[in-house]
């Protein structure tokens, strides 16, 4: 055996672990891949500062304010839906890849805009690209990603999504002086050229894809280039193994079959020994977005202009809120394969309740903009530690790999049905019951979510799929479960 190497059985991908030169290659393909994370931030955040331009340039009433930021949502559930079908018939490298020019044409529209309904048809293109970007990017990562480091591979996907948030503050920033929403709109283009150059000359493809899709020796080569021969023998062999044992439970019976393309599909996920997971990955999607973070993150300057600051001033505090989402979001980083997903996300659940209860104080007794902000601040910390990258985690690991794609790809247009509908009626729930009001609503359901968490998520980190699906056949109360071999 190469030194190095584990041979640990039933990972995400064919790869256990892998040397560190390997590793290092690996981490700056999971890097470029990520720049999909990095667009979905940016042009969900990029909004925030622009809107304020945006509805004087085109006198904008509330409802069409609110429809500019949840539009692209629309476009991101269509996307999210599609990218599993996409990514399983042409691959995860060319659909990245597409993906990237969806990017591009999108920000080209919404640059030339001349009114509201074109700005609109730019959003929904962008909407396509952040959606199928979000549900293919998690999958890709957890394909390509050796088991010891999955988890921190996997939150490379929420890093780059934070830092996409950041550089869109940053850049609202740099041209709030001179009010050039086009401008902030198209340095967009430069991360999505970046991304369909790394899917052309870069960026392998998965080897799982590949094993699945009957092209054994292209995936044999790649694995071998970061093992050696014999160790990519043995884990391939495992992998198509484990492909046609998945099958084999799809048709009910135990014969093997060739390993060509997959047949997964939608009907797979609600079948009894995946339904969990389906429940869980919804839930938690759902809850993602209905906790409220996106209402700070598209509307934190519209949030901190209402504590009386004016447009410029709003910017620039935005930008310390980007800045403390990213650097918690590194903090969970580091944690995520020490601490474990499971209580990252409690701790996460409880400290979201408690702030945004408080922020939702704050504007019902009338406190100071200093105190507001404190507020706001604590709730990034408590979402960009733990629930915002550890969601994408578990997206990647609680599906069994031969329906992946499609449960990423459910669940993520779940998440982005529930982005469209709490961005679109915050504004109008705000003016109909009081900002700290609506803010309260969503304390209260995360301390749903913390009750669910605790009775139904298992602990995933360092498991591979068949122990994933015992934990959480055995939380679920399924008899017929298997034991899996760590506590749940």
């Amino acid at each position: 055996m190469v030194q190095g190497f584990s041979r640990e059985p039933g990972t995400h991908g064919p790869l256990t672990e892998v040397a560190p030169e390997g590793r290092r290659k690996i981490t700056r393909w999971a890097a470029a891949i990520a720049l999909g994370g990095f667009l979905f931030g940016f042009d969900t955040g990029v909004v925030s500062g622009a809107l304020l331009y945006i509805k004087q340039d085109f006198d904008l009433n509330s409802f069409e304010q609110g429809s500019v930021v949840s539009i692209l949502l629309i476009g991101a559930v269509v996307g999210a839906t599609s990218a599993g079908r996409i990514s399983e018939k042409i691959g995860r490298r060319r659909a990245l890849g597409a993906i990237g020019v969806v990017f591009i044409i999108g920000t080209a529209i919404a640059c030339a805009a001349n009114g509201y309904l074109v700005l609109m048809a730019g959003r929904v293109i962008l909407g396509l690209a952040v959606g199928a970007a979000s549900a293919t990017v998690p999958v890709y990562l957890s394909e390509i990603s050796p088991t010891k480091i999955r988890g921190r591979l996997l939150t490379m996907n929420q890093l780059m999504i934070t830092i996409g948030i950041l550089v869109a503050y940053l850049v609202n920033l740099a041209f709030s002086s001179s009010e050039m929403w086009r401008a902030m709109f198209a340095v967009g283009a430069v991360p999505a050229a970046l991304m369909v150059a790394a899917s052309l000359w870069f960026l392998p493809e998965s080897p799982q894809w590949l094993i699945s899709h009957g092209q054994v020796d292209r995936a044999r080569r790649g694995i071998a280039a970061l093992t050696d021969e014999a160790t990519a023998d043995e884990l391939i062999a495992r992998a198509r193994h484990r492909i046609d044992a998945e099958r084999a439970k799809e048709r009910g019976d135990k014969g093997p079959r060739d390993s060509g393309a997959a047949d997964g599909g939608i009907r797979r996920l609600l079948t009894p020994d995946v339904r969990p997971a389906l429940v869980v990955g919804l839930t938690l999607a759902a809850v993602q977005q209905c906790g409220g973070i996106n209402t700070i993150i598209y509307y934190a300057p519209t949030i901190i202009q209402q504590t009386g600051l004016n447009a410029s001033n709003s910017i620039f505090y935005s930008v310390f809120i980007g800045a403390i989402n990213l650097l918690m979001t590194l903090v969970a980083i580091r944690l995520v394969d020490r601490a474990g997903r499971r209580i990252m996300v409690l701790v996460s659940l409880a400290l979201m309740a408690v702030s945004i209860f408080l922020l939702g104080l704050a504007f019902v007794v009338g406190m100071n903009s200093v105190l507001t902000l404190l507020f706001m601040v604590i709730y990034i910390a408590a979402y960009a530690g733990g629930l915002g990258p550890v969601f994408w985690t578990l997206l990647g690991e609680i599906f069994p790999p031969s329906v992946r794609a499609e449960g990423s790809s459910v669940a993520t247009a779940v998440n982005w049905v529930a982005n469209f509908a709490v961005s679109l009626a915050f504004l109008p729930l705000a003016a109909a019951i009081g900002q700290g009001e609506t803010f309260w609503i969503f304390a209260g359901i995360c301390v749903l979510a913390f009750f669910f968490v605790s009775r139904y998520l298992p602990e995933t980190r360092g498991r591979d799929p068949e122990q994933i699906e015992a934990a959480l056949q055995s939380r679920f109360g399924h008899p017929s479960g298997r034991q899996p071999t760590k506590a749940v």
